[in-house]
C-alpha cells in the first residue's frame, strides 16, 4: 500500500487538508472532513469532481 498524498488534518475549528509530497496544506479550512474530496484526490484526481466537491464542502461550513 502507498502512502497518501493529501491527508485529513484536524485544526482549531476544522479540518485542513495536507499535501505530503508537497508539505504545505492545499485548500480552505472545513468543518466536516471532507472525506469524498480526500478519496478523489488520492486516486484519479479528476478536476471536474474535485471543483464540484470542493463547491459542496465549501456550502456545508456556512
Amino acid at each position: 500500500m502507498s502512502r497518501r498524498r493529501y491527508v485529513p488534518r484536524g485544526v482549531p475549528g476544522g479540518y485542513r487538508i495536507w499535501d505530503n509530497r508537497g508539505r504545505r496544506w492545499w485548500g480552505d479550512l472545513y468543518e466536516l472532513c471532507p472525506d469524498d474530496l480526500l478519496t478523489e484526490l488520492n486516486g484519479q484526481a479528476d478536476p471536474t469532481r474535485i471543483t464540484a466537491l470542493m463547491k459542496r464542502y465549501r456550502g456545508q461550513r456556512r
